[in-house]
Formats: C-alpha cells, structure tokens, sequence
C-alpha cells in the first residue's frame, strides 16, 4: 500500500475564520466555495442523540502517520484511534485530501477499499470545521448519500454512526421495506446526514417530509450498481431538488465506468477530481480462489462435505436465483446446519434479524443472492461458496471481496458445472489471470446423510402480495482548494 507522500497546504485558523473575497471574473469552479457558504446554523447549536453518551472521549496517544497529516478534527482522531485504524486505504490515500479541501471527486473503486470512510470523514470533518450561521429546518440535512441497497445503506449508517460517536452529528438511515413512520418520525427532527435507497428518498420528498434544498455535500456510491438496477431516474428527480452543483460538493463514486456513468457524472459534478484505483488491485490478494469442477447434482454434497469440515468457522454461499437459495436453505436446515437466507424477497425486519445473527454466530451459514454483494461488511467470514458463477464477472469481485477482510486470510470456492463453467474466461479476463480449476477432494464427494428434519410446510401466498423490496419506490468553508 503506498502512503500518503504529499502534504496539502491549509489556511491557518486565522485565514480561514476570516471572510474571504473572490473576485467577479474567476471562473465558476474557483467561487464554488463561496456559493457554498450561505448558511446555517449556531455554532453553539444543541443535539440530543449523542447527549446521553457516558463514555469518556479516549486521548489520542497514537495515530497512523496518514491519517495524523490530514489534520483532521479531534472527535475524528478520537474515533480512528478506537476504532483501530492502522493506516490510510489506497482511496482514502487518493480520495481525502481532495474531498477534505472541497473537490467534487469521481472515483472509480471496488467495494471494501475503503471508500466509505474516505466520504465520510470529508463529510465529518466539513460540519465540525465549519459552523452553521442559521439553524436549519427538521428534516433538511447538509448531506446526502444516496446508495443502491438497504443492507449497504445501513452499513454506510453504522459507519457513520462511528466515526462521528464523539461529533455532535445526526444520522438518519431511510430505506424501502420497513419502518416508514418511525423514518418519518427522525427526519421531522434535526438531521445533518440523511443515507438512502432512492425510491424511499423519493417518497419522503414527494411528501415534504424532507426539504434537500440545504444539502451542501452530496454523495452517489455504487452508481453503476444503481444504473443496473433501474434507479438512475430516481436519483435525477432527487438530485434536481438539491442545489446546482457549483453550491454543493458531490462525490461519485463506482466500481465501473460506463459511458452512461461517465455522462451522468459530468453532468453531477463540477471539475472532478478524477481517481481511478489500479485494475491489479481489483482482487484482493488475501483471498485464495479456487474452482471445484463438478456436475449439478455433485454441488450440494460438496457444500455439505464443506460446512460439516470443521475448517469453516463462518460462510457466505452466493446463489443466482432467489427460488434456488429457498431450496438451498431448505437442504442445509433439514440437515441441522444453522443457516440463514438473504434475498430481495425477504422482509427487511427479517433480513436485519438474520444478518445480526450471522454477525453473532448464531448463524453459521448464510445463503444469499447478490443483494448482499455489496455492502455487507461481516468479521470473520472464512470462506464465500459461489453456488453457481456469477452472470456478470464484477459480481464475481463483489462476492469474494466478502472474505479476507481487514488483514485476514480467506477462501473462495466456485462450484462450476456444465451449466454456468462457460462464465469462467469472462471472469478470468476481469482479474488479469486463470484460476485455479481442481476436481473436488474425494472427502467432499461423501454423500450426506439422510435428512434430520421434515420438509418446512409452505406459506400461503395470496395473489396480491409482491415479491421483492419496494424500493423504487450555509457556512464559511475554512478549507481551501
């Protein structure tokens, strides 16, 4: 990894708490700044979500080198300190002294590099820095992030929740699916930073429950995932209810970059900076990556062979298609093997209950279409199973990313039959090299034994009820370019 070489120049506290004057005739790019200003609150404004924190903030005694030369606030230090950063990501190396002195950022960045925190701090850091003169109105926040799905929108929160744990900060998570008043409820009362899934963002604004007209710092993640999804007109709509871009800062950022994302980024933001993290960093190289060929039927004992191992403390198994994991699931809990099922059809109460019982251990196996491919950050996942490969090779990326975690080792197995084997080459030009194709291990050709349990009596279903989630449905800047 390489540290951060450069340092960027500040004002001092002096320069920066002055007010600055720009001349009429720069050009649009250098009086972004300013148009940022008009604003908000009493420095001596009041919060109450983090009043009730008993905890002592801990005194910084040690601090990575490339996080202590971006000079950041002292809650943030605080923060990192605790939360046991050891050093910057790449991004982060790339990202933070742009989006610290307010750039627009395009970023091109695989999930789990480390982007999350790199906005997040940038966000931070711009509300503790910089003073509101008037208090905003309940339910208009200075910041927005606007992600493609529940499970990463509430990651991105707890994140968020955090870093700024020794910060006067409000967070407020909305996502489809669940809980509509009680959202409604938090954004009736003050909030700095608002994290959502577009159709639910959408409903909230059609209703004026949220006013976005205040949003001083925008940031779209994962925006190919929501061009793939169907959500980019939902984002035009909320994002033509922000300010113009030259009085915001907007952060994009994605793990590719179509010609569609190229122009809608143009069209968000104002003379990015463009950071591209390299294509050899596109695997990460704590994972070791093995492909099982087997026939359709052998799949199945081979999952089996694998979980009963002893060597599996905790695993992901990725499944195309949402009817294949309910049969999957089924198979593994008639087998007494504690597991667990993440789909798009299950309810979002549900959803978050069976994710904290995989954080716990109460759950051992979790089987799961893509929707939790991204943004589903869970400690010691020692292997991720690809059921069938992936259609889209960057799928393959965002599964695996899953396991190796945080300096950890980890193992990913593709069982590859005569039905999905074709998706191989694809996958293998993505990642620059072969990977490595073995028969099974006659230990994992063992036939299970007979069920333990009856089959679970099915749901009624009624003709009306959908599959799926619902979810389509001014300050003085001290910081200076």
């Amino acid at each position: 990894m390489s540290f951060l070489k450069k340092l960027f120049s500040r004002n001092s506290r002096e320069e920066q708490s002055a007010e600055s004057e720009v001349p009429s005739n720069q050009p649009a790019s250098n009086n972004k700044k300013q148009n940022k200003t008009q604003g908000k609150k009493n420095a001596g404004q009041s919060k109450t979500k983090k009043s009730s924190r008993k905890e002592k903030p801990p005194e910084v005694t040690s601090l990575p080198e490339d996080f202590a030369v971006l000079d950041l606030p002292l809650p943030l230090q605080q923060a990192i300190q605790k939360l046991g950063f050891q050093s910057c990501t790449p991004v982060q190396n790339e990202v933070l002294p742009h989006s610290l002195d307010g750039s627009d950022i395009i970023a091109q960045a695989q999930t789990g590099t480390g982007k999350t925190a790199a906005f997040l701090l940038s966000v931070i850091t711009y509300h503790i820095e910089n003073p509101e003169h008037e208090k905003r109105p309940p339910g208009a926040p200075f910041s927005l992030v606007i992600a493609p799905t529940r499970e990463l929108v509430m990651q991105i929160a707890s994140d968020a929740e955090q870093l700024s744990e020794y910060a006067d900060f409000d967070v407020v998570a909305t996502v489809g699916g669940i809980d509509y008043e009680k959202q409604k409820k938090q954004l009736l009362n003050n909030v700095d930073l608002v994290i959502a899934t577009p159709g639910r963002l959408l409903d909230f604004c059609r209703s004026r429950v949220i006013d976005l007209s205040k949003v001083e710092m925008l940031i779209i993640d994962e925006a190919d995932r929501m061009l793939s999804m169907g959500f980019i007109p939902d984002v035009k709509a909320i994002i033509q209810r922000t300010p113009k871009k030259q009085n915001r800062q907007t952060q994009l950022f994605s793990a590719t970059f179509s010609e569609d994302i190229k122009r809608l980024s143009a069209t968000w933001t104002l003379d990015p900076v463009r950071i591209e993290i390299a294509p050899d960093q596109i695997a990460v190289d704590s994972v070791e990556q093995l492909v099982y060929l087997t026939s359709a039927d052998q799949k199945y004992t081979v999952l089996y062979n694998l979980i009963m191992s002893g060597d599996v403390d905790r695993i992901i198994v990725f499944v195309n298609r949402r009817d294949e994991t309910r049969m999957l699931e089924e198979k593994l809990n008639r087998h007494n093997i504690n597991s667990g099922l993440l789909t798009g059809e299950v309810p979002q109460k549900k959803r978050i209950s069976t994710l904290d019982k995989f954080k716990s251990g109460e759950i051992k196996v979790l089987v799961a279409t893509d929707v939790a491919g991204r943004g589903i950050h869970v400690d010691g996942i020692s292997h991720v199973v690809n059921y069938n490969l992936p259609e889209d090779s960057e799928d393959y990326v965002h599964r695996i990313g899953r396991t190796g975690r945080a300096g950890a080792d980890g193992i990913s197995i593709s069982l590859a039959c005569e039905d999905d084997s074709f998706m191989l080459p694809n996958i293998e030009a993505l990642l620059g090299d072969a990977l490595k194709c073995l028969q099974p291990p006659e230990a994992l050709l063992v036939q299970p034994p007979p069920y333990s349990k009856p089959p679970r009596p099915k749901a009624p279903r009624s003709d009306n009820s959908r599959r799926g989630g619902n979810d389509r449905g001014n300050r003085n800047r001290q910081r200076s370019r």
